[in-house]
């Protein structure tokens, strides 16, 4: 009689332990622990995309820990995925300074059952459950070359000011605008090779000055990255040449209201970065609940989004330009 109580305790025990390893499947979404890490937090832009981020937490129902390093460090964000993993959440959606640099860690996240997403910036794609674009980087880079020749002519020397060098969606737009400019702006001089700013305006502002002084006819400067475009612009107003070189790029519209207003600027072309952050918990959380993103499938304070054949690439959608006449239409 013992043994056979014995047998039907082990009976339950083993089964109680099962349902306690298999419970990330059926959590519900209060239990939910997305992780989303941006490049570097305490800019406007990745300000805007944690407000979103947390608000689709609240409207979701799931716990949001939106954190990052606090400079464009990809060793940092490796540091802190590490400590991340060890608290068991359960999806991670990261925004690489470097993608090969954050590959092991992210690999080790799926070994321990963690759901991987990249959002603003592609991760190892080989890593990825999901990949969560803003837009579609071909089209992007395209249309701010238009943009530039728009203010500066076909014809003339320009230069390329970029955030970080290995940030695989900066290189994605300024790749696809230079393959789209070889093609249909052949009169273009690109006079260096894309310039890193470091994701800060002041290194914006003091490489457009060098590019100033080293290349007297420059006609045209392209800022990728949302501080570099305001960079470059505060350095063609501080020279007056607001009316000789035309400055386009990546921007925020509340950051590029001065720019835009004194002429320094000419066109900011970005999206929501609200939007991007909401969409990103959104997609992790429906992944984490088994549930796969549709193309045209309507999200709620989105929009309407694509989806790639591959079932795992979303893109959010085109972008708005900025302007002198319309900036303060927009309230991000």
């Amino acid at each position: 009689m013992k043994k056979k109580v014995l047998a039907v305790l082990l009976v339950l025990m083993l089964c109680i332990s099962m349902t306690w390893a298999n419970g990330s499947s059926d959590k519900g979404s209060d239990e939910l622990t997305i992780v989303v890490m941006p490049k570097l937090v305490g800019i406007p832009y990745f300000n805007a995309s944690e407000v979103g981020a947390m608000q689709a937490g609240k409207d979701l129902g799931v716990n949001v820990i939106y954190t990052g390093p606090t400079t464009a460090d990809a060793a940092e964000q490796v540091r802190m995925l590490e400590d991340l993993i060890s608290k068991g959440v359960d999806a991670i959606c990261v925004a690489p300074n470097d993608a090969a640099a954050l590959t092991p860690v992210l690999m080790k996240a799926k070994s321990a059952g963690i759901a991987v997403l990249d959002w603003d910036t592609p991760a190892d794609p080989n890593v990825v459950d999901l990949s969560i674009h803003q837009i579609d980087d071909k089209q992007y880079g395209e249309h701010i070359w238009d943009l530039l020749v728009e203010g500066m002519g076909d014809t003339g020397d320009y230069a390329i000011i970029t955030g970080g060098l290995s940030a695989a969606n900066l290189n994605s737009w300024i790749d696809a605008g230079l393959d789209y400019a070889k093609k249909t702006y052949p009169g273009l001089n690109l006079v260096t090779e894309r310039i890193p700013s470091d994701e800060k305006q002041q290194v914006a502002y003091q490489k457009t000055l060098d590019l100033i002084k080293a290349y007297p006819n420059l006609k045209g400067v392209v800022g990728i990255s949302t501080p570099a475009p305001l960079g470059a612009a505060q350095a063609v107003e501080e020279k007056g040449l607001s009316d000789v070189i035309t400055v386009v790029g990546t921007s925020l519209p509340t950051d590029s209201g001065p720019y835009l207003a004194d002429g320094s600027l000419k066109v900011g072309t970005l999206w929501d970065p609200s939007k991007l952050g909401y969409l990103t918990v959104v997609m992790a959380a429906d992944f984490l609940k088994g549930n796969k993103p549709v193309d045209g499938q309507m999200v709620e304070n989105v929009g309407k989004i694509s989806v790639w054949p591959d079932g795992r690439t979303v893109i959010m959608g085109p972008p708005a330009d900025f302007t002198k006449e319309n900036y303060k239409t927009f309230n991000f």
